[in-house]
């Protein structure tokens, strides 16, 4: 979240930053201001009262070893009354908190001045291209025939057992996703990422904590007995690690990389974009996380870009690079690049990759600071990127890759499937 010292002294830019994203601030920035304004008047009035009790107390038995009983009685009284009057400010200093917290929770991270207006994901902008369009011939299957035809992955059997959008894996199926997790794994730890195996659930703190509560509530799995939810990404447990905690500047970044299983209830979605692999409730990724100072938090944002682009280059897909919009920037965001790969037979383009730098919006509200060298404290700066999504990578890579013989695999791949053609 954005902090109050930001909100009070930067009112009319967040107004005109916020209006990139399409969101209307005025009325919720102005909402927080006069509540902050009356937060802070209740504790002046407070801490004033307090004092002025504590002064008291200290007077009370002097005056009656000096035998000025009647004076002392009326302290005694003036105690009572302040005591009533300190709790009547407490309940309402607590009640108008709660609703502050609530508001600064409702209001968007900031777009970063490069970001540029628009209103959907047609608005946003192709800064990169890399890679050669495969030519298909005219009998090219999509990757859902393909999944059928070579037996590798299974849709009916998940929705026999599950539902649409939880599709088995099986034989060479099964072996194609491990070793892409383990060769993107592989490839963060040669990077300098450390490995982490997070937990899939998390609880509401860790949600609010990244943002995805209450932004995306809608679209989490939720265990309603033990107040939990099921992770749509390994950035909520990845990243909550450092909630509540000060790092040293030496520490920075702090590089960290997670392979889980995703679940998203991807509410609404239908329709022919969402046929295979192009959108499933439960999937793969591998993310790579960084915590950084807030000097170097934007050249660590095209570290991570250049990072994913080898990926793709090395499993030979050809890739675009497309900064988001306004109108498609998250929630929590303050600049995004997506990552998006050609799907040769579905002849589109497929997005991977989401990489973006929040800034300090996340680790504002998870209290995720620094200590410089000078012992002054920081609010750090929070990254992440997916390094990569395997479902539409997997679907790029059989459709691509057709062949009359079978399905070629790149190689960079071949050491981790121990085969070379899915046949």
């Amino acid at each position: 979240m954005l902090s109050l010292h930001f909100i009070r002294d930067n009112r009319d830019l967040i107004i005109e930053r916020l209006a990139v994203k399409n969101f209307d601030a005025k009325e919720l920035v102005d909402e927080i201001i006069e509540l902050d304004k009356k937060r802070r008047s209740l504790q002046r009035q407070l801490d004033d009262y307090l004092a002025e009790a504590n002064k008291l107390a200290k007077s009370i038995g002097q005056l009656y070893k000096e035998g000025k009983r009647d004076e002392a009685e009326k302290a005694k009284a003036r105690s009572s009354e302040l005591k009533q009057i300190t709790k009547e400010l407490n309940a309402e200093l607590a009640k108008v908190d709660d609703q502050l917290k609530k508001k600064l929770v409702e209001l968007p991270n900031i777009p970063h001045e490069s970001v540029p207006a628009g209103n959907s994901d047609a608005d946003n902008v192709i800064v990169y291209e890399e890679g050669e369009i495969p030519v298909l011939p005219d009998n090219a299957k999509p990757h859902w025939d393909l999944a059928s035809e070579y037996k590798i992955i299974d849709f009916e059997l998940g929705s026999k057992v599950t539902g649409a959008g939880f599709p088995f894996y099986r034989g060479k199926g099964a072996r194609l996703q491990r070793a892409l997790i383990n060769f993107f794994l592989d490839e963060a730890l040669d990077a300098g990422y450390l490995e982490y195996q997070p937990p899939l659930l998390v609880n509401e703190d860790s949600g609010y904590g990244t943002g995805q509560l209450p932004d995306k509530e809608g679209q989490m799995y939720y265990v309603n007995e033990d107040n939990l939810y099921l992770i749509p990404t390994a950035e909520v447990p990845v990243t909550n690690i450092y909630r509540n905690v000060i790092l040293k500047e030496e520490e920075l970044p702090v590089k960290n990389v997670a392979y889980s299983n995703c679940f998203r209830r991807e509410a609404g979605s239908y329709g022919k974009d969402v046929r295979g692999l192009n959108r499933l409730h439960q999937f793969d990724k591998v993310e790579i996380v960084q915590i950084q100072h807030p000097d170097k938090s934007y050249e660590t944002l095209e570290e991570m870009k250049e990072h994913v682009a080898n990926l793709l280059r090395k499993l030979e897909l050809p890739f675009r690079i497309v900064k988001l919009c306004g109108g498609d920037l998250s929630f929590t965001s303050a600049l995004t690049f997506d990552f998006e790969v050609y799907s040769a037979a579905q002849k589109k383009w497929l997005e991977v990759s989401s990489v973006s730098n929040f800034e300090s919006f996340q680790a504002n509200r998870m209290k995720l600071r620094f200590k410089d060298k000078n012992g002054k404290t920081h609010v750090a700066h929070t990254l992440n990127g997916s390094a990569l999504a395997l479902p539409r990578i997997v679907a790029s890579l059989l459709e691509n890759n057709q062949t009359p013989e079978g399905i070629k695999i790149p190689e960079a791949l071949r050491s981790y499937t121990g085969f070379e053609i899915i046949n």
